[in-house]
């Protein structure tokens, strides 16, 4: 990522909790925010003007981005998590490390453009059908880092150990490619990850299923090493709870407290399904929790505990997971909503907390703690969204918080910086000119495969 200084006016901006008028953001050549000046009326000379309300980047805790080919096949008929789980397997049995590239690269720019600037990509698909390894062992992995960078936007690789269909089985023939088949072969393939100025690597268990009880440890021990992220899908259906408790007596979470994953790197993804127990063991740890709504009511998992989980002292991060959706401002008010609607009581989450959510928890849990804030020092990732579309037109600007996440969409994205670059300006982004067309055509062509 090539940077330069530039200094950007914001007619509004979100700066820890208040909405101010006329700020001055100056960044530097390094990435980061020099100096933020409130309460300047007009934009100085050469200033970028960024009408609107600013926020901080957003950050999608959670992504996999072959998903995206889903999206509206995955909607025709009915099922469960697990019928659509075979759709998910044989989509994943068409993606080579060029195909892959192409369709990561479309993805991550749509993200640009609903206003996020880093992501987590829980990677699984490693190997090539049948589980023979690429010449170069991490050459899918290296097509996500490459595809986030050409979209302009952060990533933390999460790479992921997946070694088993169920409690006690082997891999089935779809999950071969996901599999390295030893712990120890996944953290050798792994250490060869290296960082780049916009990619850091983390770790990931895909699943109390996926990785038996003694190699859950070594993954751990990985990303202590390193210090780096650990994240883990856990309790996202009631039948991984059934079959944990039938193989190991204890919950997943227990499962995982016992071999050492909960800390304050972990992240767990869902917790749809965990009981009081449960949550006092993640808040406890100070274990972060990544919901999804979007995903988690598109497959019909469930609505999280996400009150509870924030009271015993779980941070909260979004997700959009399998990107029925791309867009944080509907994943972050669905977590309110659904509490809701569980409740029949409004207001478990003020917008402020919410968009904290969004921003600052998500890059925290990703590993990018300097991000996620509008401050002086900070990583210079901010997004600007209108204040006149037909969805944010009326409110006052003092009530832009509750503008972003009560009414806009990623559709009123105008302005996405990151590291101070300009990568979505006015609406289009200035890397991928026609994403669309680059999403179109990487979609019929992995389709095209069948």
């Amino acid at each position: 990522m090539s940077l330069t200084a530039q200094t950007y006016w914001a007619e509004h901006a979100w700066l820890n909790g208040t909405v101010e008028p006329g700020v001055v953001i100056a960044t530097g050549v390094d990435g980061t925010i020099g100096e933020l000046r409130p309460c300047v009326p007009e934009p100085p000379v050469g200033a970028v003007s960024l009408r609107g309300l600013t926020i901080p980047g957003l950050a999608n805790a959670h992504s996999h981005a072959f998903h995206r080919a889903l999206r509206a096949s995955a909607q025709v008929g009915g099922g469960t998590f697990w019928t659509w789980r075979n759709a998910m397997y044989d989509l994943s049995s068409l993606l080579d490390p060029d195909g892959y590239h192409a369709l990561a690269r479309a993805v991550y720019a749509e993200m640009a453009l609903a206003g996020i600037t880093c992501v987590g990509e829980f990677h699984y698909v490693h190997h090539q059908p049948g589980g023979t390894p690429y010449e170069n062992p991490n050459a899918m992995a290296e097509a996500l880092i490459a595809a986030a960078d050409e979209a302009g936007i952060r990533l933390t690789l999460l790479d992921t150990c997946y070694l088993s269909a169920g409690f006690g089985q082997p891999p089935d023939r779809p999950q071969l490619r996901f599999s390295d088949r030893t712990v120890d072969a996944w953290a050798e393939r792994a250490d060869a990850l290296r960082a780049t100025p916009t990619a850091r690597i983390g770790a990931a268990a895909h699943s109390v299923r996926a990785v038996p009880a003694e190699a859950l440890a070594t993954v751990a021990d990985w990303a202590a090493r390193r210090d780096a992220p650990l994240h883990v899908h856990l309790s996202e259906q009631p039948r991984e709870n059934e079959e944990c408790l039938a193989a190991h007596g204890r919950t997943p979470t227990r499962l995982l407290a016992d071999h050492g994953l909960l800390t304050r790197r972990t992240t767990v993804v869902h917790a749809t399904h965990v009981d009081e127990a449960d949550m006092a063991l993640l808040g406890g740890a100070g274990t972060g929790v990544c919901l999804c709504p979007t995903t988690e009511r598109d497959l019909a998992d469930g609505i999280g505990p996400a009150v509870r989980l924030r009271d015993a002292g779980s941070p909260l991060s979004l997700g959009s997971d399998s990107h029925a959706v791309i867009d944080i401002f509907e994943e972050a008010r669905a977590m309110e909503l659904g509490e809701r609607v569980r409740t029949r009581v409004r207001g478990h989450f003020t917008a402020d907390q919410l968009l904290r959510c969004a921003t600052e928890n998500g890059h925290a849990a990703l590993g990018w703690p300097e991000a996620g804030r509008l401050e002086a020092g900070a990583l210079a990732d901010f997004t600007t969204i209108s204040l006149d579309s037909v969805r944010t037109a009326g409110p006052p600007p003092r009530l832009g918080a509750e503008t972003a996440v009560f009414a806009a969409t990623g559709a009123d994205v105008r302005h996405t910086v990151v590291g101070g670059r300009h990568v979505v300006r006015h609406g289009s982004h200035q890397l991928v000119p026609d994403a669309p067309r680059a999403l179109r055509r990487a979609v019929e062509a992995l389709h095209a495969r069948r």
